[in-house]
């Protein structure tokens, strides 16, 4: 598969349950991790279209996965956050049911980008999924998101602890360093759209 371009966006279906998802007939890249981590935001900034995705300063406004596709050949697929969402337990526990069928079955799922911010260490929950990734060899990255909120200093010791908790359990997983806000050449929004590629094509 040539290089996708990134320029043409569209949003395709928000799917409450696993039984709405589209048909899986092309590559699909998902975006994981607590609410409000900046999903949304990122998603906008990789696709260059700044109201693709809703945004939202309550944690939990995410409650489908939201199936976005770019350029006629690959599906980003928004998860809804886990940690605040607002809804029931009978409907949480459920989502979960689903977004884990989904995340082990899905058999045109590539690559899971684990958002996780980069002000903040990495909390039991993102350990857990870590953990429950790298043992059902499921492939993933995580992406230390809201970069532009540290300096550079921080940026680089956020990115040396992480990659400590990873060899820890003995997972080596790319890290990203990312920014939903900044438009510079450290933003890390090229290095995750030729990740995107280099997995598309796989």
């Amino acid at each position: 598969m040539d290089d996708i371009r990134f320029q043409h966006a569209t949003f395709v279906t928000g799917a409450p349950a696993l039984k709405d998802c589209p048909p899986p007939t092309l590559p699909e890249f998902c975006f994981a991790g607590r609410s409000n981590v900046g999903k949304s935001s990122l998603i906008n900034r990789l696709t260059n279209k700044k109201k693709l995705a809703r945004t939202s300063n309550t944690p939990g406004k995410t409650q489908q996965m939201n199936y976005y596709l770019i350029d006629d050949r690959i599906y980003i697929v928004d998860l809804p956050g886990f940690g605040f969402a607002q809804a029931p337990k009978r409907e949480r526990e459920r989502w979960g049911r689903d977004i884990q069928t989904y995340l082990l079955q899905r058999e045109t799922l590539r690559l899971i980008f684990h958002l996780v911010d980069i002000r903040h260490e990495p909390t039991a929950l993102d350990r857990d999924f870590f953990y429950w990734m790298a043992s059902n060899e499921i492939p993933f990255a995580v992406l230390l998101s809201k970069a532009d909120k540290v300096s550079g200093n921080k940026r680089a010791a956020a990115k040396a602890n992480l990659k400590k908790t990873l060899a820890a359990m003995n997972v080596d997983v790319p890290i990203l360093v990312v920014s939903a806000e900044s438009a510079d050449a450290g933003s890390g929004i090229n290095e995750l759209q030729s990740i995107i590629t280099e997995f598309s094509s796989g």
